[in-house]
């Protein structure tokens, strides 16, 4: 089946982006990316020692040319300093794609609903293609999708939490109402979680933490790629609908009569 993943006119066969923060060993991170078949990797553009030649930073690990990189504004508490990083970003990486994310609270890690719609709009406006880390919220989805972003991407729960998709009703809200691909981001801690968004009918998770501090992070990239798969493959199957009381699987008709 052709089943694309389609993100401002570009095709992908994964569901599955994985982030570049937080492994223990780049060797483990290039491992953990291949093992998960992802095609687009996310790298936090502030975190990159761009003044230091002598070694060898994150963006030199990867063959570019068989992978999407998507810059991310990690980092930034403003709008201002978003759009100042994807305009770096542009310059470093050569794409004009960017995972927007305004962060004002370090110790919450949650994003900034207006200076995530005001960072937004000035990239929109200078030829980014936008992809929003968001709260799951609908309203705010469908003004950004208006403005012109790629994607709109509400957090599963706290970035880095592991406490899986909390926001599973509101995420299916935006789903239900949206013309640009829904990607879940943030919070995932296992496959199931992946699952859970790609059968509610997300088009893509983000994961990064729960695959680098896995105990084995290219089991772990394998297990999430397995996951997206069985979400997604649910979701066009069509799961059966809920009911208050059990039904019989077994044929109640035609029963033999009970021994008297």
């Amino acid at each position: 089946m052709d089943d694309k993943l389609v993100i401002a006119g570009k095709e992908f066969d994964s569901r599955l982006m994985v982030g570049t923060g937080r492994h223990r060993t780049n060797e483990e991170m290039v491992e953990s990316v291949e093992a998960s078949g992802a095609e687009i990797i996310t790298v936090a553009i502030r975190r990159l020692d761009l003044d230091n030649l002598e070694e060898k930073n994150i963006l030199e690990y990867f063959d570019w040319d068989e992978y999407t990189i998507l810059p991310n504004t990690a980092g930034c508490k403003t709008a201002e300093e978003a759009v100042f990083t994807a305009r770096l970003a542009r310059e470093v990486t050569g794409t004009d794609w960017i995972k927007l994310e305004v962060i004002p609270y370090a110790e919450y890690l949650l994003p900034d609903p207006r200076g995530t719609y005001d960072a937004a709009k000035q990239l929109v406006q200078e030829g980014f293609v936008v992809l929003p880390y968001i709260h799951a919220d609908p309203v705010l989805a469908k003004d950004l999708e208006d403005l012109g972003c790629a994607t709109v991407m509400p957090l599963g729960s706290a970035i880095g939490s592991g406490q899986g998709v909390q926001t599973i009703d509101e995420i299916r809200l935006i789903i239900r109402q949206s013309n640009v691909p829904v990607v879940v981001d943030a919070g995932l801690a296992v496959p199931s979680d992946a699952s859970v968004a790609l059968e509610a009918g997300a088009d893509a998770v983000l994961v990064n933490t729960a695959i680098a501090q896995a105990e084995d992070p290219a089991g772990m990239g394998e297990a999430f790629k397995l996951g997206v798969q069985a979400g997604r493959m649910a979701y066009q199957a069509g799961r059966i609908a809920r009911r208050e009381t059990g039904v019989p699987s077994s044929p109640v008709e035609g029963l033999a009569a009970a021994a008297v």
